[in-house]
């Protein structure tokens, strides 16, 4: 499969990355984290550049801006919890940090472990802190909450936003759960067969079909005048003629 993306993200973006297994939303990553060479092309940072193939310029992983959590997770065996977040941290960044990070992955009680002694989603949790305490400017962030049950994972939502609104990097999250991208980014690109095949706000991208069905309200936008609603793997969009709360079940019926 020939991958060729073109994609231009604002500074402080949460972007997301949506497609089937196999399309290359890890491997953009990758590139980006400079863990993997495009064939042509090049990656600009601000006024940066990372890759240029014309130039031949391709900047090492470690002189790039950029924390990237791997989907396998990739921790330290031979290091604890507390001591793989320690060691994601440069010399300048903020030792509070790790502590608040450790509080709000709910890793209190897991920090002086071991990651083989860790279950699943338990070193899920001890991946993305890691990347957390990078403090890098982007954050490459694969499947990041996947493993984890749906109360944690709402949890650890709330703390990514609470996140991105005190660091301000920018964001690109690769999942496959549509109402966690709807909650968490401002755009999705969707890949197919290598190649970005749409892209626009969640609402925009997955707000299709025709269904009667029990669906979960995602979003109550009073300004505009509707709300949001998860049905299954998809979201649709009903005037807001009545009151509705985030989290509410609601039986619909929706002609577009």
């Amino acid at each position: 499969m020939l991958l060729d993306v073109q994609m231009e993200i604002q500074t402080g973006e949460i972007i997301a990355l949506y497609g089937t297994s196999g399309v290359g939303k890890t491997s953009t990553l990758r590139m980006l984290a400079g863990l993997m060479q495009p064939d042509s092309g090049y990656i600009q940072i601000s006024d940066e550049t990372w890759f240029d193939s014309s130039k031949k310029i391709n900047f090492a992983p470690q002189k790039r801006d950029v924390g990237l959590m791997f989907q396998d997770y990739a921790l330290f065996p031979n290091m604890t919890v507390r001591a793989n977040l320690e060691f994601a941290q440069t010399k300048n960044t903020d030792k509070k940090l790790i502590d608040e990070l450790v509080e709000a992955i709910q890793l209190g009680d897991l920090q002086h472990q071991y990651p083989t002694k860790l279950s699943g989603g338990q070193q899920q949790r001890v991946a993305l802190a890691r990347t957390l305490a990078q403090e890098a400017n982007v954050l490459l962030l694969d499947e990041p909450l996947s493993a984890l049950d749906s109360d944690t994972r709402h949890d650890l939502q709330d703390f990514l936003l609470a996140f991105h609104k005190k660091y301000h990097p920018t964001i690109i999250l690769v999942s496959h759960d549509i109402g966690e991208i709807f909650r968490l980014a401002n755009r999705v690109f969707v890949l197919k067969n290598g190649k970005i095949t749409h892209t626009g706000t969640p609402l925009e991208v997955f707000a299709e079909g025709n269904e009667k069905l029990i669906g979960r309200v995602i979003e109550v936008n009073e300004i505009q005048g509707f709300v949001a609603i998860l049905i299954g793997n998809q979201v649709v969009r009903k005037s807001l003629n009545e009151k509705f709360n985030e989290g509410d079940k609601v039986l619909i019926d929706i002609v577009f």
